[in-house]
């Protein structure tokens, strides 16, 4: 194609994808909808693209495809806010048609230079059927934007893998250090995991500087999708999704993992690994976090808050997929620590205090009614006897539906528990309670298809969609063989801004 024709064929592209989705809205289904996420307007939702704070606004792009509820070509989608709270969504900034992003326009970074907002994304092709991933050619592209909205390809700035086998080569993540821009791409050689590392002066010409670090198909999968590295209370942080991990213990239960590692990264690009390998956050939903580093200097994360083959049955009702809460990373030691940003603060309405105290075997007590909540509450182990203890979420009146979050006391695990949650999910995940460990404090999030549990202030955290009928809203405090104790709790019912 003349290089002149793509920005008027981008164009149509672009208008194009609008016209389905003005199209898809009247039909849309919103039993499932999400008061306070960030979802499509229609059609499917994955990963986090980039994000950035671009004059004034977050930004963040999502991995789009608006012409149905199933994954398929990807465009970037787009919203924007001023507050990480109330979201406004801008028109698709990538489409895919170019010969070298005709089959996707894939994960990537936003990034900001000299006042011009830049997007680096893959550029995807099949080269044999559709679907066969043993014949792809993946490059590097570049796109920009003087008003955040409108974008111009630039096309392919890294248009081959830097060694002979590598064909799954994506999802720049792309960070300015010191003076230059680096760039860093999961990989695939043969069936061992790569972080690959570029440098630039100017975003357009990329010098490839090594391998950073090789993983074993055995301890650590066979590719490392969306990768992130970035500086966090004088450590280096390799965030990244580890696609291949065998189940082991409670951990890595997921089709796929959102993991890190921490360590150093130097200035020729080797990253030294000083820690264990380590999930991210232990819930059934949340693979391809990102981050950005907000003005204050915040480092904020979100991840898409569902999993690969996972009930979605928000599907038929022509949309799917939705992003988690951002959330401010900060170290816990050798762990990262996971806060709700400040600013859902703003959320709350009415606020109620609850005393459930001590609760008996069999006798469960009525906390609440809702389905868009924020609880703050402590479980007392100290004062307990029960094998088992928590909440009951989004109960129907015959309580034969049910989200459980509780305390169960002979595996000393904090459980999230939704095998009676709603249409076609189930499973439990959990995280561990230290022997000795007094109380629990939780902060748990629900809106109308998740729930998200924070526990000890951060220190882990379990996210997970639930699909509930709209009548169950009952919030119930239980206890099984033996009594529980519930220290004072606040709860807030969350405004409805129908994202």
């Amino acid at each position: 194609m003349n290089p002149r024709q793509e920005p008027a064929m981008h164009a149509a592209l672009l208008e194009q994808a609008h016209r389905a989705i003005e199209k898809k809205l009247p039909g849309r289904g919103d039993v499932y909808r999400l008061a306070y996420h960030l979802a499509p307007p229609v059609g499917w939702m994955n990963d986090p693209n980039g994000l950035v704070y671009f004059r004034g606004e977050y930004h963040v792009f999502y991995q789009h495809h608006p012409y149905s509820a199933q994954w398929g070509p990807m465009h970037w989608g787009h919203a924007k806010s001023r507050d990480l709270v109330h979201w406004e969504h801008l028109p698709i900034a990538l489409a895919p048609g170019e010969a070298y992003d005709r089959d996707g326009c894939f994960s990537g970074s936003a990034v900001v230079m000299d006042d011009v907002l830049y997007l680096i994304y893959t550029g995807h092709t099949w080269l044999g059927a559709p679907g066969d991933e043993r014949s792809i050619r993946q490059v590097q592209c570049l796109a920009s934007s003087t008003d955040g909205v409108a974008f111009s390809k630039h096309g392919p700035v890294i248009d081959r893998a830097p060694e002979p086998g590598i064909m799954h080569f994506r999802d720049p993540k792309v960070w300015r250090r010191g003076e230059q821009w680096w760039m860093a791409l999961g990989a695939r050689q043969g069936d061992a995991p790569q972080l690959l590392l570029y440098r630039s002066g100017d975003l357009h010409h990329w010098t490839y500087l090594r391998c950073a670090l090789q993983g074993q198909r055995e301890s650590d999968g066979y590719m490392w999708e969306c990768p992130d590295l970035f500086e966090l209370d004088g450590c280096d942080v390799f965030l990244y999704s580890p696609q291949g991990l065998n189940p082991s213990g409670y951990d890595n239960w997921n089709k796929f993992q959102n993991s890190y590692r921490m360590g150093l990264l130097d200035d020729r690009g080797y990253f030294s690994e000083g820690g264990e390998l380590r999930e991210l956050d232990h819930g059934h939903d949340f693979y391809a976090a990102q981050t950005l580093l907000a003005p204050d200097g915040r480092r904020l994360l979100w991840a898409w808050m569902d999993m690969w083959d996972s009930p979605m049955p928000s599907q038929a009702q022509h949309w799917c997929g939705a992003l988690s809460l951002p959330r401010e990373l900060s170290r816990n030691g050798e762990r990262l620590r996971m806060r709700p940003a400040r600013e859902l603060a703003a959320l709350r309405q009415s606020q109620r205090t609850l005393a459930i105290g001590v609760v008996e075997s069999g006798n469960c007590i009525l906390a609440e009614r809702g389905a868009l909540l924020e609880f703050e509450l402590t479980l007392d182990l100290a004062g307990s006897t029960a094998e088992r203890f928590g909440l009951a979420l989004r109960c129907s009146e015959d309580r034969q539906e049910r989200t459980l979050v509780y305390f169960d006391a002979m595996a000393r695990r904090l459980v999230l528990d939704r095998q009676h949650s709603g249409a076609g999910v189930s499973g439990a995940r959990s995280v561990p309670i230290a022997k000795g460990q007094m109380q629990i404090a939780l902060r748990i999030f629900l809106d109308r298809s998740s729930i998200e549990v924070f526990v000890d202030d951060g220190a882990y955290s379990l996210s997970s969609r639930i699909y509930p009928s709209p009548d169950s809203v009952a919030v119930m405090a239980f206890a099984v063989n033996g009594s529980g104790g519930f220290g004072q709790a606040s709860v807030w019912h969350l405004a409805d801004l129908h994202l």
